[in-house]
């Protein structure tokens, strides 16, 4: 990753730091795209400690202008960028007979409108900088039927779906687009929930993935390790989808 640079959505906790870590760790730039202005600093300080060069961008990618400015500023910090990650995601369980209008504008904002906008504006600059690779995360919800969070499932169907459109969109611009669907990972947001140790005896490993265990897969279609990997989904989830 010496020499390269990445622009990381929802990177200041969670999966998304992880990719963030490991990418400075393997020698990327990383610029942290983040809703929370405090949680950015404390990313970027923490990253910076590791002697990481890093910057921080606050965006609410609820709104598409907002993705582009925030693209933008990142390359204006840290130069070309040759790397896109989308982590950032909402996450609400309700039953599926009791979603309101509100929670699916808020699920579909983030996963989905956020997502197609900031790789929108990664395309434009990676055609124009000799192409990139883009990794969504995504979720085995997409696969598997939950109607505890059917509008979350519906969100990462349709990331699923827009990898395909964008990969096939980016081949001959050498701008590879896949991603990875995790199981439960074990975030300090989902130990808090209290709904992991559940999701967590399911998975046929006996336990939750580390937020580590997907950023290895991150930086496997973020390297030149996956040159032939095109529109495709890497599960990372113990076995999870077998069941």
């Amino acid at each position: 990753m010496k020499g390269k640079t990445a622009v990381v959505t929802g990177g200041a906790q969670g999966i998304g730091f992880a990719i963030c870590e490991m990418l400075v760790e393997r020698g990327a730039k990383v610029a942290i795209l983040d809703i929370s202005q405090p949680q950015i600093q404390k990313a970027c300080d923490a990253l910076r400690a590791k002697g990481g060069q890093v910057a921080g961008v606050p965006v609410d990618l609820r709104a598409g202008p907002n993705c582009y400015r925030a693209f933008d500023e990142a390359v204006r910090a840290l130069g070309p960028v040759h790397i896109l990650g989308n982590v950032a995601g909402v996450y609400v369980r309700k039953p599926i007979l009791e979603i309101t209008d509100d929670e699916w504008n808020e699920m579909l904002g983030v996963n989905v409108r956020g997502l197609y906008h900031m790789t929108a504006a990664a395309f434009k600059h990676m055609k124009e900088n000799g192409g990139g690779k883009i990794v969504n995360i995504a979720s085995i919800d997409a696969w598997k039927a939950h109607p505890k969070n059917a509008h979350y499932a519906a969100s990462k169907a349709a990331v699923v779906s827009l990898t395909r459109s964008f990969a096939l969109e980016g081949a001959p611009h050498k701008i590879y687009v896949n991603t990875v669907s995790p199981g439960p990972v074990a975030t300090e947001k989902a130990k808090a929930a209290g709904w992991l140790p559940e999701e967590a005896a399911k998975v046929p490993l006996g336990r939750a993935a580390e937020p580590r265990d997907i950023a290895d897969a991150f930086c496997y279609l973020a390297s030149d390790a996956s040159n032939y990997v095109v529109g495709e989904n890497l599960f990372v989830n113990g076995g999870y989808i077998i069941l």
